[in-house]
């Protein structure tokens, strides 16, 4: 996974993006302050910098200026159109604006990741391969044929592993609507990739919640 460094001065943001970055695996760096983002970058090499516009000493458009040589997701408060383009100009690959869903940072996190560094492109475990280019799913070297719901499923749930994900963000995410009702067809796609993929171990129900993929 990514090295990431996380510029971000109020600390229980910092703290809470370092916990579910660290969640789906990533290592994680944290500085308070622009000047310690330009010298953590200047010294380590990190696959992606996620920087607050609003850091004591240095903002993060001056920040980004002298860390050329790394994409950048912009996180801040300041959401005016002036804003975002600036920070788009001055090489920001995403710009997200506070507050935020922490499943929409880290699916934007994988996406500039796998723009930048062709992440990502497959994921094994227990014997199970899943290719993401393909949409292909294979258990002990042979494909397993999957429904488009629970292919979209399975890989929503493996892109957050270790995050509890609710049947209502489920619903939302894989189906792409707001479902207020009866959410058992999670349930039933649960089962199923269960039963076809022996991943009884892995796909954890949370109780009142929903599951969660845990590695």
């Amino acid at each position: 996974m990514a090295k990431i460094l996380i510029a971000e001065d109020e600390k229980s943001i910092n703290d809470l993006i370092k916990k579910n970055l660290r969640l789906v695996g990533h290592e994680c760096r944290q500085v308070f302050d622009g000047e310690e983002a330009v010298a953590a970058a200047c010294t380590e090499r990190f696959d992606l910098l996620i920087l607050d516009v609003m850091l004591p000493f240095l903002s993060g458009f001056e920040v980004i200026t002298q860390t050329e040589d790394i994409p950048v997701i912009f996180v801040t408060a300041r959401g005016g159109l002036d804003d975002r383009l600036r920070g788009l100009r001055l090489g920001g690959d995403d710009y997200i604006v506070k507050p935020f869903e922490m499943l929409e940072l880290l699916a934007r996190v994988e996406a500039v990741l796998r723009r930048t560094h062709g992440a990502d492109v497959s994921f094994e475990i227990d014997g199970i391969k899943v290719d993401f280019g393909s949409r292909k799913v294979f258990r002990d070297g042979t494909e397993v044929s999957l429904k488009p719901k629970e292919y979209d499923l399975l890989e929503l749930l493996i892109r957050n592993r270790n995050v509890a994900l609710s049947r209502e963000k489920i619903i939302s995410l894989v189906w792409e609507f707001d479902y207020e009702g009866d959410t058992r067809t999670v349930d039933v796609h649960i089962q199923q990739l269960r039963q076809k993929l022996g991943l009884k171990d892995r796909i954890k129900t949370i109780y009142k919640t929903g599951y969660r993929f845990d590695v």
